[in-house]
């Protein structure tokens, strides 16, 4: 049976086709017979204890400057669908948080793609704190002093804001640095919200790799190789993607964090792993289906439409 699936993202015209994981989702739930409906997450709407979308039937196709069209603009009730896929990018401010909010109030009678109170309450950089073992020292703090002895004492560190996506205001401080205080200057001007510091780890010269878990399964994984001169390895700023296979820790760390995921309703979840530790969990809108199913020659998403089409049946 197909189902009525409503897809809330950022503008769909900007999207790459080839590796957007947004496209991936909506084509492979096409090609399974299911009705799409796309709006942006400036048009959702609560009203008179309703939850409302305004946006437009879709099709998608794999053309290049001609991958969708839209239909006639409309308003849905949102509790009238099957499945809304919450999947625009952060950053994860207020206005995110928000639509997390209006959502819940229609799930789970409407499956909603990640859980939107877990995902509000797990953002990336701080669901990890639940695995401390697992992850390389960090800290989580906006105090200037606090920084500094925690760069003292591990000499080489990652520096990011905490609600950032896609490597931006990612800085890397090693003990020669002389930038600390300039930094912690620019990002408290920006905002009021804490920094992320982490102990650099050399192994992310051979990669930082995204491992695809699918309620709560790891499924594959693909390894983004930084850039010559550059720390960060998200492809969004140069990462090149490569082929990897999971090892013996990247399972063991799967095996602690899967039924955590599977339990809060992250059925689509990206996590990072630098070497043999953990450093992000993301839920809000991961990236990597199409790469890992380039080169693995697998339809990753179709399990992701399995695990959901399970829960609606």
């Amino acid at each position: 049976m197909g189902l009525k699936v409503a897809i809330q993202m950022d503008p769909i015209e900007a999207v790459n086709i080839e590796a957007d994981s947004t496209f991936r989702i909506a084509e492979e739930a096409q090609a399974r017979g299911h009705e799409l409906f796309y709006y942006t997450p400036d048009r959702l709407i609560y009203r008179e204890g309703h939850v409302y979308a305004r946006g437009w039937p879709l099709v998608v196709r794999r053309e290049k400057g001609n991958h969708f069209t839209l239909g006639e603009e409309t308003e849905i009730d949102l509790g009238d669908w099957d499945v809304v896929w919450l999947r625009q990018d952060p950053p994860f401010d207020m206005g995110y948080i928000t639509t997390t909010h209006l959502l819940e109030r229609i799930h789970p009678e409407t499956l909603v793609v990640n859980d939107p109170f877990w995902v509000r309450n797990s953002p990336e950089k701080l669901l990890v704190l639940d695995f401390p073992d697992l992850t390389p020292p960090t800290l989580i703090a906006r105090d200037l002093e606090a920084i500094r002895a925690f760069k003292a004492e591990h000499g080489d560190i990652i520096l990011k804001p905490l609600y950032g996506n896609g490597g931006a205001g990612v800085f890397r401080l090693d003990p020669n640095d002389r930038n600390l205080s300039s930094l912690h200057e620019l990002f408290i001007g920006i905002n009021n919200e804490p920094l992320i510091a982490q102990k650099f780890l050399p192994a992310v010269s051979k990669g930082d790799k995204r491992i695809i878990l699918v309620d709560g399964e790891p499924v594959g994984a693909i390894n983004r190789v930084p850039a010559a001169g550059e720390t960060r390895s998200n492809m969004h700023v140069g990462g090149r993607p490569e082929k990897v296979e999971l090892t013996a820790r990247d399972r063991e760390i799967c095996e602690r964090i899967g039924p955590y995921l599977r339990e809060k309703g992250q059925i689509f979840v990206g996590i990072d792993v630098i070497g043999d530790w953990l450093t992000e969990i993301n839920v809000t809108s991961p990236t990597g289906i199409q790469e890992l199913e380039r080169f693995d020659g697998v339809n990753i998403t179709a399990r992701i439409w399995e695990a959901i089409e399970a829960k609606r049946s």
